[in-house]
């Protein structure tokens, strides 16, 4: 990997938004200095590029600053989109994840937190993100192997993480309940090495630090 990088993308490993926003700079084939951050302790430098402090940030060596996972994505795909993530109807697709975004996320709290949730108990919080799951996702996943089609687009990059989240939370319990389709939809996608580069662990970014350089060294 060249020491030239594009920009700087603040990240932090576990955040489904950095996930996804890190899936698709690693396709993309670009090279960004990743900077892990400790959510509890937020680096000046972050603070002062987005006061909101939350990852993934991308600042760019032009200056500009884009502050939304889903922004990043696409910025990282128009430059380089090998795997055409972005050719099948993208304004359908970005439908999709908003739709899911929306109404997911939620579900999907509710159910990781359900103490500061007791309206309902921990399995009707499942139960209810479940019930998403299959009729929203699976149903596609009933017809395609991945959303769009028999190929990974934009779209399943941008969910995934979110799923994944969902069956960590009891992964036996999903290994038993999910639906066939959408179990190999996560398994084919977390067990890629395009994933398991993505979740590789990186040291708290410090200003002393050298450079830690993140992107896909070699060709698809």
């Amino acid at each position: 990997m060249q020491n030239k990088h594009l920009g700087v993308i603040y990240t932090f490993r576990r955040c489904p938004y950095a996930i996804r926003a890190r899936l698709a700079i690693w396709l993309s084939g670009l090279q960004l200095e990743l900077r892990e951050v400790v959510l509890r302790n937020k680096p000046a430098a972050l603070l002062a590029a987005s006061p909101k402090g939350t990852v993934p940030v991308l600042v760019l060596n032009t200056g500009k600053v884009i502050e939304q996972s889903l922004e990043i994505m696409l910025w990282a795909l128009q430059q380089s989109d090998p795997r055409r993530c972005l050719a099948l109807d993208l304004d359908a697709q970005l439908q999709f994840i908003t739709e899911h975004d929306l109404h997911f996320k939620p579900l999907l709290d509710r159910y990781k937190y359900p103490e500061r949730h007791p309206e309902a108990s921990s399995s009707e919080h499942r139960y209810n993100a479940m019930y998403w799951l299959e009729n929203y996702l699976n149903k596609r996943l009933e017809r395609y192997t991945h959303l769009w089609g028999e190929q990974y687009a934009l779209v399943d990059l941008a969910i995934v993480p979110f799923v994944r989240q969902f069956a960590l939370v009891d992964m036996d319990w999903f290994m038993q309940n999910a639906p066939k389709p959408l179990i190999n939809w996560l398994d084919s996608l977390t067990n890629s090495v395009m994933f398991e580069s993505v979740m590789e662990k990186y040291p708290p970014w410090a200003v002393e630090n050298n450079p830690t350089l993140f992107g896909r060294a070699d060709p698809l």
